[in-house]
């Protein structure tokens, strides 16, 4: 029999860039969204992710490369982004100091 969080698929991705935030709706019926290339890159990753992998873009991978560990994982076409883009699995933490 599971356990907790069995049959649960858990993924994460993380994009780095520019977005419009705001609320979106009419008194009554409003919600706060993030909109932009960088959210659709996220979710397009997440979407691609594998149970258990953080997936993070070229970019994000440049702002924490001394503080992880990462395997690339190759290039996806992601649905209305022009170029593939090349994607990174998060392994572990680094060893070394940030």
């Amino acid at each position: 029999m599971g356990g907790v969080g069995s049959g649960t698929r858990l993924a994460s991705a993380s994009a780095h860039g520019f977005a419009t935030l705001g609320t979106i709706g009419y008194e009554g019926r409003f919600d706060y969204a993030a909109m932009g290339t960088v959210s659709s890159v996220a979710s397009r990753l997440c979407d691609e992710a594998k149970p258990g992998q953080i997936l993070i873009s070229p970019r994000v991978l440049t702002k924490v490369e001394d503080a992880v560990k990462v395997e690339p994982v190759g290039e996806f076409e992601l649905k209305g982004i022009r170029r593939p883009l090349a994607a990174y699995n998060v392994v572990a933490p680094s060893s070394s100091k940030v």
